[in-house]
C-alpha cells in the first residue's frame, strides 16, 4: 500500500505516503482522518512523503467533499518531503485555499514539523 498510518496519538494522525498516490489511497487516508475526528473531535495531521512519485491520473481528484465536511475539525497539517514536491504537495493540500493551516517541511525538519503540530508556534 502507498499510504499507511504510522500512529495516532494525542489527536495527531501520522501517515506515510510512498510511490504514486491513487484516489483510492486518498479515500482510505480520509477515512482514517474521519475516525480520528470521531475519536478526538479535532485532529492534526502529519504526512511524510518517502520515495514519493506523484499522483496517479484518473477521475475523482476534484472531489472536495472531505474538505467541505471536515476542515473545521482539522487544526493543522504538516507535510514532510523532499524539496522537489513542496509546491505540488502544498497545492494538492489546498494551502491558502482551506481553513486548515498547511506547512511544508523537508526531511531534516521532521522534528520541527512535529513540534509545529503539537503547539501554536509559527512555522520554521
Amino acid at each position: 500500500m502507498g499510504v499507511e498510518q504510522l500512529s495516532s496519538s494525542d489527536a495527531t494522525l501520522h501517515f506515510k505516503v510512498t510511490g504514486t498516490l491513487t484516489i483510492g489511497e486518498v479515500n482510505w487516508l480520509q477515512s482514517r482522518a474521519v475516525a480520528g475526528i470521531k475519536r478526538w473531535g479535532k485532529v492534526r495531521a502529519l504526512v511524510t512523503l518517502e520515495d514519493f512519485q506523484g499522483w496517479k491520473k484518473g477521475p475523482g481528484w476534484d472531489d472536495m467533499s472531505f474538505s467541505n465536511e471536515h476542515d473545521q475539525n482539522i487544526e493543522k497539517m504538516a507535510i514532510v518531503g523532499s524539496e522537489q514536491w513542496r509546491d505540488w504537495a502544498c497545492a494538492f493540500a489546498g494551502k491558502g485555499f482551506r481553513s486548515v493551516a498547511v506547512e511544508y517541511f523537508v526531511p531534516s525538519q521532521l522534528q520541527g514539523a512535529k513540534d509545529r503540530l503539537s503547539n501554536d508556534s509559527e512555522p520554521q
